[in-house]
């Protein structure tokens, strides 16, 4: 029978573990696994080797498979059969770091304070590894729960590979719940559960009016300039002053978020001073902290991405180019699908002028978890257990495509449970993860641990 959790016991284990977790994440974030660069291919190898030997060193058993692409870590520290599985995913696949503000080596640990500086601290191998050393706590004391592993290392490319990879290994990789463990707070101390994932659906406007550049003195006027059209064709679709989308029809299916949702929004302490801090934003659309969460989380939006054509070096030369381009997507929140969303978007365009062609690109579905019910509640009890702050409920205005492949192939509830913060840099020069985030990690999934056959047995 289950021992369960003493907490002060947890205290001293995790106190414990400190250095053993910090000699983990150097060995993960030394290697350089950027999945878009394919000359990292034998770094991403060793990367899924190392991490299933961090998996083995706890005690539990790990596997590294092929895909088509790169491979994928599945680590298992069982119990019995009988009891729940969940599965908690991650990815160890890291952005490239050749930004000129890194005043680090992204790739050697940097240690300073409470803090781990190195690329991938946070996204997402400090999260990742702060649940493996939870994992071993939970099967050490004995918890009734099958904790399965589920490293990626495609995630930041858009997960290619995965799709077919879930087909295959469905049936072994069978699972009661789902945890995500690659979201962001919105500020220290706040913790906050992610409910929801904007969709996507990206798209190239293209249009050609010649075979070659005409000379503006001796065509301009009769001929057609297509940087001209297309730059009306977006200005027709979108407001750039108010951000609404122009699309007939492309607002039908919103499902505007509930009162309870606004509610938990409103007491997430988000700050748009913080926010466009962050994210280097000089000014925005609107200074409302609930005006601005809406609009990230809850709405979907049409971005302009890139115009190419025409001639763009110094100077000014006076031609009327053959052809533009842009390069837009839609963000998309539930139930908005895709499909649907390029229909629009391709018969507006056709509307506005129809000589200009439409190709769809990338695209993912949006994804609303729950916010109420006995899984919810244990992963804010956890939440609160491990950090001593009741969490509040947002959505993420992003894509994961990672979790609308694992909802169709594992049929089963899907949660977020974060540990990153904004200043910690997704992304960005000088990231960094820290001990306090890792240290009320490790607690808190040890409390969802041992609170997990309770949620599943009362749904």
């Amino acid at each position: 029978m289950a021992a369960g959790l003493d907490p002060k016991a947890l205290d001293r284990y995790v106190s414990r573990v400190r250095p053993e977790l910090e000699s983990e994440l150097r060995k993960l974030v030394e290697i350089p696994t950027i999945s878009m660069a394919p000359e990292r291919k034998p770094d991403i190898l060793r990367g899924a080797e190392a991490a299933a030997r961090a998996i083995v060193a706890r005690g539990g058993t790990a596997e590294v498979l092929e895909t088509r692409g790169n491979p994928v870590v599945v680590g298992r520290f069982a119990s019995d059969p009988k009891h729940p599985t969940v599965t908690i995913y991650n990815h160890l696949d890291v952005q490239p770091a050749d930004e000129p503000e890194w005043r680090r080596e992204p790739f050697r640990m940097a240690v300073e304070g409470d803090r781990y500086y190195a690329r991938g601290a946070t996204d997402d191998k400090g999260p990742a590894l702060s649940v493996l050393f939870a994992a071993a706590y939970a099967r050490d004391v004995g918890l009734p729960v099958n904790i399965q592993f589920l490293w990626e290392l495609e995630e930041e490319i858009g997960s290619p590979n995965l799709d077919a990879f879930l087909k295959k290994h469905a049936k072994a990789l069978r699972t009661d719940v789902v945890v995500v463990s690659d979201t962001v707070w919105l500020a220290p101390g706040k913790p906050a559960i992610s409910s929801g994932l904007r969709g996507l659906q990206g798209a190239t406007l293209r249009l050609e009016t010649g075979t070659q550049d005409a000379h503006s003195g001796l065509t301009g006027g009769a001929s057609r300039n297509p940087m001209v059209e297309l730059a009306n064709v977006i200005a027709a679709l979108h407001d750039g002053g108010t951000g609404k989308v122009r699309i007939k029809g492309f607002y039908d299916d919103v499902v505007k978020p509930t009162k309870a949702e606004l509610t938990s929004f409103a007491r997430s302490g988000f700050s748009v001073k913080r926010f466009k801090s962050v994210y280097g934003l000089k000014s925005l659309r609107s200074d409302d902290p609930l005006e601005v969460m809406q609009s990230i989380w809850s709405r979907p939006t049409l971005e302009v991405h890139g115009i190419a054509g025409g001639y763009q070096g110094p100077g000014i030369k006076t031609v009327v180019p053959p052809f533009a381009e842009a390069k837009v997507s839609l963000r998309l929140v539930p139930n908005q699908t895709p499909a649907k969303a390029l229909q629009l978007l391709t018969a507006e365009v056709k509307r506005l002028n129809p000589d200009v062609v439409v190709v769809g690109q990338s695209s993912l579905a949006p994804f609303r978890g729950d916010t109420e019910g006995p899984l919810a509640a244990a992963a804010a009890q956890a939440l609160r257990f491990g950090f001593a702050k009741s969490p509040v409920f947002v959505r993420e205005g992003g894509s994961i495509g990672a979790v609308v492949t694992m909802q169709r192939h594992l049929r089963c509830p899907i949660q977020f449970v974060g540990l990153s913060l904004p200043d910690h840099g997704y992304h960005a020069p000088n990231e960094y993860f820290d001990w306090g985030q890792a240290w009320g990690g490790i607690k808190t999934f040890a409390k969802y641990f041992d609170l997990l056959p309770g949620a599943l047995g009362a749904r």
